[in-house]
């Protein structure tokens, strides 16, 4: 699985807006084979800007914080290579306007897992488009 940013932040810092299941699916494959969860880089250049910009708290310097939670959480950072990147640009930008949620989906369909999120506008894109696996995080 590949967790949307707000859901690596929420599963890390053990925020309860992530739903119940979603948190014993995400501690099961934790568990599981080493990388077993995905993070993209993306995400973390994501949290680096928002905890610079003042519009992210966490609970320890970003860096430490990035390199913590992968390693804790048993997670695996994937690049955003060329080929995620095209299949990303061809997203169209008036179903999903956040590059970062573009770069998300085409992560997520290059690597055949679903992605976690409670993004309403990539849940309401998945729906429509059956281009991408999601797990509603919210549940």
């Amino acid at each position: 699985m590949l967790l949307d940013t707000h859901i690596w932040i929420w599963a890390a810092e053990d925020m309860p807006k992530l739903g119940a299941r979603t948190r014993r699916q995400l501690n099961k494959a934790s568990r599981g084979l080493p990388g077993g969860l995905l993070v993209s880089s993306a995400s973390a250049f994501e949290i680096a800007a928002l905890s610079t910009a003042g519009r992210l708290r966490l609970s320890l310097p970003v860096d430490r914080w990035i390199r913590e939670t992968v390693e804790r959480g048993n997670l695996r950072i994937v690049e955003v290579d060329r080929d995620i990147a095209v299949d990303a640009g061809m997203v169209p930008s008036e179903a999903l306007p956040d590059p970062f949620d573009r770069c998300l989906v085409a992560t997520a369909r290059e690597y055949g897992v679903p992605l976690v999120t409670c993004d309403r506008r990539i849940v309401d894109y998945a729906r429509r488009t059956n281009l991408v696996n999601i797990v509603d995080g919210s549940v």
